[in-house]
């Protein structure tokens, strides 16, 4: 063999011995869930590789099963919400939880319900997602008893359900009403349903002004300490892909499949939503209005939202840079 193949073909070897040796990291995401958006566009653009790790997702079928999935150790990072954590860290399972998106959806109303605003929703049935502890839920019912001094549960019907059974409901013009997650209220909104309120409307009737995080990255403590990091690479891949969704229409059209929609009205609502949603900062204001929303939400949902964590554990919250935790926070660090 020529000495010029020998040393090709000993670099492609090393090329390929180099790649090997990026360390996995392992992310359970719901099936056709929306940050499978942001995980294809990490590996279409090898952010991976870029920031030296090889990205591995495993599809679960519910959130459940992302935490049964990161508890079992079958994977490393989740996609889920901070109350999570929060409850985990009072039971002394330790876990930590990285900011990404403040994305929520609002309350629908059928064009003809006669539903102008909360005042109007007297006796009428509301779908709502995500179960009698959901985050929106129990901040419409604390909006409602400050500005109509009366409880939301005793006003209407509640029916809970999963979130595409209370679209198609809403299609199909047997419900009146939803409360839903961004992405199918953007859904419900392109296809000409009414917004009654949106629940960044609510966080701000509240009394936040500030853009809060809802969901985010979930690792382990024990894991980001022997992965210190690789943990700030993953999450410096995944702010990198946001951007690029942030700037380029181009990469939603090469996505579009991905993301469902039925039509283009569909598609341009999601991609304005998503983008609305994508957080822009994270710092000590940030975390005082996470800690007065936490005390609002503890006090509709109770201890089974908390778990009896009655206060928010400031500690819990990481930043993409590695090693950048809850004391540059408190210093005032964005």
């Amino acid at each position: 063999m020529p000495n010029y193949l020998k040393v090709l073909l000993l670099g492609l070897f090393s090329i390929q011995a180099y790649a090997n040796d990026y360390p996995n990291v392992r992310v359970a995401t719901l099936q056709h869930g929306t940050v499978n958006w942001e995980m294809d566009v990490i590996r279409h653009h090898k952010l991976d590789k870029k920031y030296n790790f090889t990205l591995s997702v495993t599809p679960v079928g519910g959130k459940n099963a992302s935490a049964v999935a990161l508890q079992s150790k079958a994977v490393d990072i989740m996609f889920s919400d901070w109350i999570w954590v929060n409850r985990q860290r009072f039971s002394d399972r330790m876990y930590g939880f990285s900011p990404v998106s403040a994305a929520a959806g609002g309350l629908y109303a059928q064009p003809d319900a006669g539903v102008s605003s909360i005042s109007d929703l007297s006796n009428h049935r509301v779908g709502i997602a995500g179960g009698a502890v959901d985050k929106s839920w129990l901040l419409l019912q604390a909006y409602t008893k400050q500005n109509l001094d009366r409880d939301l549960k005793e006003l209407i019907q509640p029916v809970f359900a999963a979130p595409p059974l209370l679209n198609k409901l809403m299609y199909d013009r047997k419900l009146p009403l939803s409360l839903n997650f961004w992405h199918y209220s953007a859904k419900l909104k392109a296809k000409g349903f009414k917004q009654v309120i949106s629940i960044n409307e609510v966080i701000k009737g509240l009394g936040v002004e500030t853009q809060v995080p809802l969901v985010g990255w979930v690792f382990s403590e024990a894991w980001r300490e022997r992965n210190e990091e690789l943990l700030g690479n993953f999450l410096k891949a995944s702010q990198e892909a946001r951007e690029i969704l942030l700037k380029s229409d181009k990469e939603w059209t090469r996505i579009r499949s991905l993301t469902r929609a039925e039509n283009e009205e569909i598609f341009q609502a999601l991609k304005h939503e998503y983008r609305v949603g994508v957080l822009k900062g994270f710092g000590k204001t940030e975390l005082d209005a996470l800690d007065h929303l936490y005390s609002i939400m503890a006090g509709e949902g109770g201890a089974a939202l908390t778990g009896g964590a009655n206060q928010l554990d400031r500690t819990l919250f990481w930043l993409p840079d590695s090693n950048v935790g809850v004391t540059q926070l408190e210093s005032g660090v964005k």
